[in-house]
C-alpha cells in the first residue's frame, strides 16, 4: 500500500516551490517534474519588500506565482525556503543559500563549475561540481564596496534607474575607478567624479570594473576553472558582467563568465529542486516502510 506522500511523488504531476527572501527581495519559483524525473519551471516571481510587511509580501508572492503556475496551494508537495526564510510560515523544509544557488546554477547552465552570487549585501564564489556540491567558497566582508546596495545608493545618487546601470556601462569610453574597498569612502569617490565632470557611463563602468576586481579575487580563491555562472540579485547587470569578461580576459584566468535570463532566481529555483528532490526520497522511504 503506497502513502499519499508516495502517490504525489508517482501521478507524474509532482509541484514544488521554491521561495528566496533576500535583503530587498523575494525570488519566487515553482517547479513541476514529471514521473521521469524531467524538470520544468511553471513560475518566477521577484516582489520587492520596500518596507512592506515581510510575511504578507512572501504569503502574497506565493499565491500570485501559484496562480502563474496555475497550481492548487494543495498540490504543491514541497515548498522550500532559503535566504533568510524564518518567516516562511508554510515551508516544509530550508536550504542553505550556497547549496541552492549551487543547484540552480546547474540547472541553468549545466557546464557550470562556479558560482558567483551578488547580493545587496554581499558577494560570495562557490566552487561546485556537475551534481550540485559545494566544494570550496568565500565571500565578502559586508561592508565592502561590492554589494548590490552599495551600486544601488550610487545610481540613486546619479539619477540613474537601478535597470539602466548596466547599458550605461556598457557606453563608457574612459572609466575611472573607484580607490577604497570601504562603500562610504568609496560613495565619497563618486561625488569627486561627479564635481569633477566625469560622465555617468565611465563613473559606472569603474565602479563594475572595481567590483569586479574583488570578485575575481574570490574566484581565484576557490580555484576557478572554466565556467562560471553570475547569479543573484546583480546578475541581470549586463556591464556587471561585460566588465568580468574583460578582466577575466586581461588577468588570463582562463573563466569562461555566464548569465542566463533566469539567473537571479538560481535560490529559488534551487530550493525548488532540492525540495523535489527530498520529497521523492522521503516518499520512497514510506513506501518502503508501508510496503
Amino acid at each position: 500500500m503506497n502513502s499519499p506522500m508516495s502517490d504525489m511523488t508517482l501521478n507524474g504531476k509532482l509541484f514544488t516551490a521554491g521561495i528566496d527572501v533576500g535583503s530587498s527581495a523575494i525570488k519566487t519559483v515553482v517547479v513541476r517534474t514529471s514521473a521521469d524525473d524531467r524538470e520544468e519551471v511553471l513560475a518566477l516571481r521577484t516582489d520587492r519588500i520596500r518596507k512592506r510587511d515581510l510575511r504578507k509580501v512572501i504569503q502574497e508572492a506565493y499565491s500570485m506565482a501559484l496562480e502563474e503556475a496555475d497550481v492548487a496551494p494543495d498540490s504543491v508537495a514541497y515548498a522550500a525556503s532559503t535566504g533568510e526564510g524564518e518567516l516562511v510560515d508554510f515551508r516544509r523544509g530550508h536550504f542553505y543559500g550556497m547549496t541552492t544557488h549551487a543547484r540552480g546554477a546547474v540547472f541553468l547552465v549545466p557546464e557550470a563549475r562556479a558560482v558567483l552570487d551578488v547580493g545587496a549585501l554581499h558577494a560570495r564564489a562557490m566552487r561546485i561540481d556537475e551534481k550540485s556540491r559545494v566544494l570550496g567558497y568565500r565571500m565578502t566582508s559586508q561592508c565592502a564596496s561590492g554589494s548590490g546596495q552599495f551600486l544601488e545608493n550610487v545610481a540613486r545618487y546619479l539619477g540613474v534607474a537601478l535597470e539602466e546601470v548596466g547599458s550605461l556601462s556598457c557606453q563608457a569610453s574612459t572609466p575611472e575607478q573607484v580607490s577604497s574597498i570601504c562603500a562610504v569612502l568609496a560613495e565619497t569617490d563618486v561625488i569627486n567624479m561627479v564635481s569633477r565632470g566625469i560622465s555617468t557611463a565611465d563613473i559606472l563602468k569603474g565602479i563594475h570594473l572595481s567590483m569586479v576586481g574583488r570578485y575575481l579575487k574570490l574566484l581565484r580563491a576557490i580555484g576557478a576553472e572554466e565556467h562560471v555562472l553570475i547569479t543573484g540579485g546583480l546578475a541581470a547587470d549586463e556591464g556587471l558582467a561585460e566588465a568580468m569578461r574583460e578582466q577575466a580576459a586581461e588577468a588570463e584566468m582562463g573563466l569562461t563568465i555566464h548569465t542566463h535570463p533566469h539567473s537571479i532566481y538560481a535560490g529559488a529555483l534551487g530550493a525548488a529542486l532540492w525540495g523535489s528532490f527530498r520529497h521523492r526520497v522521503l516518499a520512497r522511504r514510506a513506501g518502503t516502510t508501508e510496503n
